[in-house]
């Protein structure tokens, strides 16, 4: 399990690489949640989505360690991401992508230098291809949450939170596969153990809800949410005893109440966020749970939203 001097230790090897991002408030948006919000703005990171940190961190030391090669397995934020920091560090990497991917997304890896293969349509048969290309030019497999260096890389927000707002009472963060909320729950409960950590799934993506109701990994089938970046089937087996030793509470959030915090924050606060992000704004304008009168951080995740898709997104 990784501890507070991981997260640390991350900060200090991305510093070069990721933005410290800023915290956005509105003054509408936090009459409409009954709290004063603010909004940590992974959207304006590097490449687009909180992805760069833990890829940066891996990355690295991957390299450190003799690597000159990697592979991921993404059609979105993460190969993105992992293309990105290969390419600084003046390495090959390859993502392999559905054959259905966006090619919106396909652009923006290639745009980052990284190659694209595409293989079948799940991530079932993705992962092992990206592992055997690794396995076959002496390179390493660059996963997506379930990996130390990633949820230490993804835990600097955390960090960075509790120094932009010191009297913070509560932190919101999105949960696909439990890489960001892990690491900002090891840097937070370590650092300021009083400070409530809320974790926020799509109602059609409950993967880690059933879990910790199970107090087991569960597994779902796949999901058609439009928080597309919190499609998976069930948490990390690192990531998932974390948030079993120190999250406060887990919400559910409707499509419709996704979609209404993805059109207020567009519409009124001008920025372009991914459903995915939205799920933290959701959870507090419709008190899940009730923050009334507290200083409340909502992780939005990030930005990388097809522009060509976006009527589809807002559409009731």
């Amino acid at each position: 399990m990784i501890r507070l001097e991981h997260v640390k230790e991350a900060r200090q090897r991305i510093a070069d690489v990721v933005h410290v991002t800023p915290l956005l408030t509105s003054e509408q948006l936090s009459l409409r949640c009954g709290c004063d919000i603010y909004l940590k703005a992974e959207h304006l990171q590097k490449t687009g989505s909180f992805k760069i940190r833990g890829a940066t961190n891996k990355v690295k030391e991957a390299v450190e360690r003799g690597a000159g090669y990697v592979t991921a397995a993404s059609s979105g934020n993460h190969g993105q991401a992992v293309a990105y920091i290969a390419q600084k560090l003046g390495i090959p990497a390859t993502i392999v992508v559905p054959e259905d991917a966006a090619q919106c997304k396909v652009d923006a890896i290639r745009s980052y230098g990284g190659a694209v293969e595409e293989c079948g349509f799940t991530s079932a048969e993705r992962l092992p291809r990206a592992k055997e290309l690794a396995a076959s030019q002496n390179g390493i497999y660059i996963p997506p949450y379930d990996d130390p260096c990633i949820m230490a890389g993804q835990g600097t927000i955390g960090l960075e939170i509790l120094e932009q707002l010191g009297d913070a009472d509560a932190i919101v963060v999105p949960i696909g596969g439990g890489g960001l909320i892990s690491g900002i729950l090891t840097a937070v409960k370590e650092t300021r153990p009083k400070v409530r950590v809320i974790g926020v799934e799509p109602a059609m993506a409950n993967d880690t809800w059933l879990s910790l109701k199970q107090q087991s990994i569960v597994s779902i089938p796949g999901s058609k949410t439009i928080a597309d970046g919190l499609r998976t089937t069930q948490p990390g087996d690192l990531t998932f005893p974390v948030l079993m030793k120190y999250l406060d509470d887990l919400v559910l959030v409707s499509e419709e109440e996704i979609r209404q915090a993805l059109r207020f924050v567009l519409e009124r606060m001008k920025q372009m966020i991914e459903p995915s992000s939205a799920t933290t704004v959701a959870a507090a304008m419709f008190g899940k749970p009730p923050f009334s009168g507290k200083k409340v951080v909502a992780v939005i995740s990030g930005g990388n939203v097809d522009v060509g898709e976006l009527h589809l997104l807002l559409k009731d």
